[in-house]
């Protein structure tokens, strides 16, 4: 088993069609995979680019809700790859619905969010440029402007 230090944990309705799912649409790779005695996965570890994240089967006895039995989630996985757009389209063939389209964003990134079928929300992103704080507070202050005019 990979040394996750700090790594979210997903819980998921039916993890193994959902690791199936980041595989295909982020590129995941399993490290491991842990069941217990009823078969249900109790652990299992993905890994993308240098990020490890672990997932776990939903059980409602031990209070572990997915995002479906709690209508939603308000935590975002964010995810920083080579190329947003392909990443993006590639996780909404895969099955992922589109919250926000890929764009250029004023703090510097392309970024783009989808949600999972299994309710989980990843917010895909590339880093363009850099901003110090003087950059940073004029592109803020240019976007919000646009958008009280908007």
């Amino acid at each position: 088993m990979a040394d996750p230090k700090n790594s979210p944990s997903l819980i998921c309705r039916d993890t193994p069609k959902a690791m199936e799912f980041y595989a295909r649409a982020f590129g995941a790779t399993e490290l491991s995979r842990f069941a217990g005695p009823d078969g249900k996965i109790m652990n299992a570890q993905m890994r993308i680019g240098d990020s490890i994240f672990m997932l776990t089967e939903e059980n409602l006895e031990w209070d572990a809700k997915s995002p479906l039995s709690l209508n939603g989630s308000p935590v975002s996985v964010q995810i920083y790859v080579e190329d947003t757009d392909k990443v993006f389209n590639t996780a909404v063939a895969a099955g992922a619905s589109v919250s926000m389209p890929v764009e250029d964003m004023f703090w510097g990134d392309r970024w783009g969010s989808v949600t999972d079928p299994f309710g989980h929300h990843w917010a895909i992103a590339t880093r363009k440029k850099e901003l110090n704080d003087d950059e940073m507070k004029r592109a803020a202050g240019e976007f919000f402007a646009k958008m009280q005019t908007a």
